[in-house]
C-alpha cells in the first residue's frame, strides 16, 4: 500500500525520496535532514508522540529545493540560506534554467580565454 502524495511522511521515507547518499555510496542516515532543520528556519516538520517527525508535501518540496542547491549547484548553506529569504521563485525547474553557478563559470572561462589569448599575443 503506498501513501499518497498529501500524506505526511516519516523522516525515513523523506530519506528516500530525496534520495540522500552517504559519500560512500550508502543510503544516508536522518542525521542530514536533522542538520537542515537547524541550518534553515523555514524546513518545519511537526513533531509528534515520541518525538517523531513528519513531513508534509511542501516542506518535502523544500527539502529537494535545499538539496539540490547544495548538492547540485555546489552552493554554500549561506548561499542557500540567502537563496531562501529572496523574494524570487524556487521552482526547481527554473533553478536548473537559470543556474546561477553556470552563468559565473561562463563568464569566467570567457575572461580567462580572453587573458590567454592576450598572453599568446604577447610573444
Amino acid at each position: 500500500m503506498k501513501k499518497s502524495d498529501q500524506a505526511y511522511k516519516t523522516i525515513g521515507e523523506v530519506v528516500k525520496i530525496l534520495d540522500l547518499k552517504t559519500r560512500s555510496g550508502q543510503k544516508s542516515s536522518t542525521h542530514t535532514i536533522r542538520y537542515w532543520e537547524k541550518e534553515f528556519k523555514q524546513i518545519k516538520p511537526k513533531i509528534l508522540n515520541g518525538k517523531r517527525r513528519y513531513y508534509n508535501k511542501d516542506t518535502i518540496e523544500l527539502l529537494k529545493k535545499v538539496k539540490y542547491l547544495l548538492k547540485e549547484e555546489g552552493m554554500t548553506i549561506n548561499g542557500v540560506k540567502k537563496v531562501l529569504k529572496g523574494e524570487e521563485s524556487l521552482e526547481l525547474d527554473e533553478m536548473a534554467n537559470n543556474s546561477i553557478k553556470a552563468d559565473n563559470l561562463r563568464n569566467k572561462l570567457v575572461k580567462i580565454s580572453k587573458i590567454v589569448k592576450n598572453l599568446k599575443n604577447l610573444k
